[in-house]
């Protein structure tokens, strides 16, 4: 059984998670280029090529930002961490600064099911440790201010959970159905917005 220490408070896990995707932000830019002193049908060529890499940047933009948010939102009421909450933590870190190789895979692979399959694995990844977190924070209210906050409520565990599932299942799913079961991921706009708006209902 692990047993929970308190050790400290959050503010330096904090700090480092800022940094950490800030840095894994910056490093899906430096892939985006277009070559110098090209002729006008190469520039359009070159624009053209770095259409790809424009949307796989988006995507993961969103993606890390997304995370970095609720990371934020998880820890808004927590007063102390303990050894689990820092470990699962940092385990997060690093798939979070891992995204930036299966996001270059996306752009220049997106054809090819792996890719695909390593970038919905390196989501799901990401979601399965903040998941992890915020459930290992909502059962131990001795790490956390005296009143319940967003992240320990069932509806919130339920909307990181339902993203961990939908890319999941796209792991498998890309090896029958071919890299366009990319589209699924569009489910988790409506799912996120019904899940939001039942956790803001009062009651």
């Amino acid at each position: 059984m692990w047993t929970s220490r308190p050790d400290g408070g959050p503010d330096r896990l904090l700090a480092l998670a800022d940094g950490v995707f800030a840095i894994a932000i910056t490093l899906l830019v430096l892939d985006l280029y277009v070559p110098r002193d090209l002729e006008p049908d190469q520039y359009r060529e070159a624009l053209r090529r770095v259409l790809p890499d424009l949307g796989a940047y988006a995507l993961s933009v969103a993606v890390l930002g997304s995370y970095w948010r609720d990371h934020r939102r998880i820890f808004r009421g927590v007063r102390e961490v303990d050894g689990q909450v820092i470990s699962l933590s940092v385990v997060g870190f690093g798939v979070a600064a891992l995204v930036p190789f299966p996001t270059r895979l996306l752009a220049e692979y997106g054809d090819q099911s792996v890719s695909v399959a390593v970038y919905a694995g390196a989501v799901a990844a990401l979601g399965a440790c903040h998941l992890a977190v915020a459930a290992v924070l909502a059962r131990r209210p001795w790490l956390r201010h005296g009143t319940p906050t967003e992240a320990t409520a069932p509806l919130y565990l339920l909307d990181s959970a339902t993203i961990v599932v939908v890319f999941l299942v796209t792991v498998p799913l890309v090896f029958v159905t071919g890299p366009a079961i990319m589209w699924l991921w569009l489910v988790l706009v409506p799912a996120k917005v019904y899940l939001g708006r039942r956790h803001q209902t009062p009651g």
